[in-house]
């Protein structure tokens, strides 16, 4: 549901701004976002006892180094609708919408084994030549016996797994004789 808010909020804010704007804006609402991550702020924007123009103006004084009027406002506005707490949502929204527009992703490599640098440059490269995008991979270890692969902005995920791998060739085998 936050996520439908936030898309409409973030169309109206990057409306008629260059991508280089939108990357500014997605930086600091990325920074906001990451205070929400403290209990002790979303207790505080979360209070109904503490009044909207103050939780705006903690938000704001975060915000002041970015010296935007439009921010401000932008802000101004989501706290006069009760909405600060779909900032994180707002984050998130305006990331993809930058990996999108750039046609650059990040994804995680996710495996029960240590998978060398090399490996994880083919795959972004196959990847990228495969959705023509830019794909940076992470890993991550995980108790999947097998490698998988997840790029969220495309929404892909693939997975070799070796039990899957082994059952085949079985199969296989089975089916020969």
């Amino acid at each position: 549901m936050e996520e439908l808010i936030a898309k409409r909020y973030i169309k109206a804010l990057t409306d008629g701004s260059d991508i280089e704007t939108v990357k500014n804006m997605t930086t600091i609402f990325s920074a906001l976002a990451e205070a929400f991550n403290d209990s002790k702020f979303k207790a505080i924007i979360n209070n109904p006892d503490i009044s909207l123009d103050d939780k705006s103006g903690i938000i704001l004084d975060a915000v002041k180094a970015a010296n935007s009027e439009k921010i401000n406002n932008f802000i101004k506005l989501l706290a006069e609708h009760k909405r600060l707490s779909i900032i994180p949502a707002i984050a998130s929204e305006l990331d993809k919408n930058v990996a999108n527009t750039t046609k650059t992703y990040e994804g995680i490599v996710y495996s029960n084994s240590d998978i060398d640098e090399k490996t994880i440059a083919e795959l972004s490269d196959g990847l990228g030549k495969k959705f023509d995008s830019t794909i940076s991979l992470k890993t991550a270890k995980d108790d999947f016996n097998g490698i998988k692969v997840g790029v969220d902005g495309l929404g892909v995920e693939i997975n070799f797994s070796k039990d899957r791998i082994d059952s085949q060739i079985i199969e296989h085998i089975i089916k020969a004789i």
